[in-house]
């Protein structure tokens, strides 16, 4: 048997070899960092690679800056950053680390970057090594490696800066990116400051830490010896590539800055078609001079931030104007309502994107009617930019022009509709109409896919009312005549209605009923005064920072100050109209029990009904049926049937199966007493129920 133990082809013991001593023979340091809690475990040869002792390295990475000068450390702290944020299995990268000798020598290191189910990055495996051999001895050769990785730096400088300037939609935003910590660290630079040109002038907007203000600097002319005035002045950057040129250049200035330690600084005008709009300041403390390619990479920058305050500028203006259209929309002022408190609230949208998309459709009214009446809206057209603000104003003007010609809430509705989709638009709208009797405490109501009003009681408790409803504003075509049907409420002394779009009720991840619930709970424990009310509802609309505009309406019915003088309803029934008998009938029977007369109730509805029917039977024209309360000797209720016929009624014997002929004969058994009188071209056939004496 051959003797296998002297064989060239024989292994030691310990094969195979474990992966430390392989690691420490090639001079390979490993490191384990946890990027949970920050904490990076190196192994002996590591702590050799980077020149710390044991007792020196307590963990964190941070620790080693002393070994990694600061441009080498941006550089590498980019190539992890990258390859965390890019889905990247593994990196590596080459720099430069002082040793304690003072010498630099070239490093490598590569990692293996762990993830979660998830994809989240948790843990980088590596390596770290000398690399000063591999690269060579070369000054040379290392001069065009760091030249090439500054410009890398710098050019990623340019493309982080405008990466992130890409989401600023106004001028603070623009500010606060390059304002930001990190935007100073990508800029590399240790102190900002920026002006704008105003009215020949610049006057500063950011400045850098904070402690780095220059007093008698916040408005400077152009003309003056400071830098950022002479890159406006010339449309030229002014780079200062030492602290002696500084101060020999500007001694006014040098000065109140020798305390930030500034060793070079660049100023850039930012310019936007050929016109200066301002300048900006990058003052490094740890460098000194400018390579023409970091000059190039510089103004690059500037024109890049240039062109995102100028977008910012147009969005600002255009803001501007599209807010003060929105505003000319809604109503300038509200009318005080005798026997009411009011509150209206609006509050805009917050939606990223283009410009425009702040404002809105919602609108709300108040708007006084005969008799006492007061009309209410609430109302959303569809979409978020001009257009929508616009078609706003527009349906607003007719909705109240509607209502005050005294047309029924539904026949207002349903005009409104009809309009809506006349104005050539292909917006929709939805909308609540409430109309208001405060001496009676009745309201009538219409919903156009409008969000259901809620009511709070005296005692805080709130409830949502269920208002039958309609489709929404400007449908007509697709649907045909809209029908909108009525929902009667009593609004007591003390209630307070409320009506607000959707943007008050809608929250992420949540249906509209829960977000109603929230709503109600929240109205239940608001203050009492409305106004107080209606400024914590939008101040809770503010906090969710919502994609929708808000209006709101809070509407409180106050008690009786003194004695309460009569009530008046009145409603036009209009010939074919079942729809307008039915309401007619609604509010009789509703407004008698609010005053007291639920015993006399059939009679007197029967009654009213007969009247209306004979009016519409046997005249031409429209029936106008009121109620009133009157006062004096006893409490009675008046029930009142115009309409535009001078003929007189009169009483006719009904044959045994007739089905006509018994209204008089009803009028006169079971009314207290009634009659007819002449209205212009046309009578009223009145009737009185004795419903409840004075009370003394």
């Amino acid at each position: 048997m051959a003797d296998r133990g002297g064989s060239a082809l024989s292994l030691p013991d310990d094969w195979p070899a474990h992966p430390d001593p392989i690691l420490a023979l090639n001079r390979m340091g490993s490191f384990d960092w946890d990027l949970d809690t920050g904490l990076m475990q190196m192994d002996a040869q590591a702590h050799d690679v980077f020149d710390v002792r044991l007792d020196e390295y307590d963990g964190h990475p941070a620790t080693l800056a002393k070994r990694v000068p600061p441009g080498e450390a941006r550089r590498l702290d980019t190539a992890v950053s990258q390859a965390l944020k890019d889905g990247s299995e593994n990196y590596g990268a080459y720099f430069r680390m002082r040793r304690r000798d003072g010498t630099l020598r070239w490093t490598h290191t590569q990692g293996y970057i762990r993830r979660d189910d998830t994809g989240r990055p948790r843990r980088i495996i590596g390596i770290v090594r000398d690399a000063t051999q591999e690269l060579g001895e070369s000054e040379a050769r290392l001069d065009q490696a760091a030249r090439d990785e500054a410009r890398r730096e710098q050019t990623s400088v340019v493309e982080l800066t405008t990466a992130a300037l890409a989401h600023a939609r106004t001028v603070q935003d623009v500010i606060d990116v390059l304002k930001d910590t990190h935007g100073l660290t990508h800029l590399g630079a240790t102190s900002l400051v920026m002006g704008l040109v105003e009215a020949g002038r610049i006057r500063l907007v950011a400045e850098g830490p904070s402690d780095s203000f220059v007093p008698g600097t916040r408005v400077t002319r152009i003309d003056e010896p400071y830098p950022m005035s002479e890159a406006v002045r010339t449309l030229g950057p002014r780079f200062i590539e030492s602290p002696e040129e500084f101060a020999e250049r500007y001694p006014i200035l040098w000065p109140h800055i020798t305390g930030l330690n500034i060793t070079s600084a660049a100023y850039l005008p930012l310019i936007v078609q050929a016109q200066p709009i301002g300048a900006m300041g990058l003052l490094y403390s740890d460098r000194r001079g400018f390579t023409p390619e970091e000059r190039n990479i510089l103004v690059a920058l500037g024109s890049s931030i240039a062109q995102s305050l100028q977008r910012a500028m147009f969005y600002e203006q255009e803001m501007d104007l599209a807010q003060g259209l929105q505003q000319a929309m809604l109503p300038r002022t509200i009318p005080s309502v005798p026997g009411a408190d009011v509150a209206v609230r609006y509050r805009a949208a917050t939606i990223g994107g283009s410009v425009g998309r702040d404002i809105g459709g919602d609108w709300y009214d108040l708007i006084p009617l005969p008799g006492g009446r007061v009309g209410a809206v609430i109302g959303d057209v569809q979409g978020h930019d001009t257009h929508a603000a616009a078609v706003m104003g527009q349906l607003r003007i007719v909705l109240r022009a509607y209502a005050a010609e005294g047309h029924t809430p539904a026949t207002v509705m349903a005009r409104a509709s009809v309009f809506l989709h006349e104005l050539d638009t292909d917006r929709s709208a939805t909308c609540l109409y409430a109309e208001a009797d405060l001496s009676t405490g009745v309201l009538q109501m219409v919903r156009a896919g409008h969000i259901d009003p809620l009511v709070r009681r005296p005692d805080g408790s709130c409830r949502r009312v269920t208002v039958p409803g309609g489709l929404p504003l400007g449908l007509s075509a697709e649907f045909g005549r809209l029908e909108y049907p009525v929902g009667t409420v009593e609004l007591d002394p003390g209630d307070t209605l409320l009506l607000c779009t959707d943007g008050l009720v809608e929250q992420p991840g949540a249906d509209l009923d829960d977000g109603m619930r929230t709503l109600t709970a929240l109205v239940a424990t608001g203050p009492d005064d409305v106004r107080d009310l209606a400024d914590r509802l939008i101040d809770v609309a503010a906090e969710r920072s919502g994609d929708d505009d808000v209006a709101l309406l809070l509407l409180r019915r106050r008690g009786p100050d003194g004695p309460q003088s009569g009530g008046r309803l009145q409603r036009h029934v209009a010939p074919g109209d079942p729809a307008a008998l039915a309401e007619a009938r609604h509010m009789i029977r509703t407004a008698v029990g609010v005053w007291g007369a639920r015993d006399r109730a059939d009679e007197i509805e029967l009654v009213a009904d007969e009247l209306i029917t004979n009016a519409l039977m046997h005249t031409e024209g429209s029936a106008i049926v009121t109620l009133r309360v009157l006062t004096g000797s006893g409490r009675r209720l008046r029930v009142e049937v115009e309409d535009s016929s001078s003929a007189l009624p009169r009483r006719r014997e009904a044959g045994e199966s007739g089905v006509s002929g018994r209204g008089l004969l009803l009028v006169e058994l079971l009314t207290d007493v009634w009659g007819v009188e002449a209205r212009g071209g046309g009578k009223a056939v009145w009737c009185e129920f004795v419903v409840l004496p004075d009370q003394h």
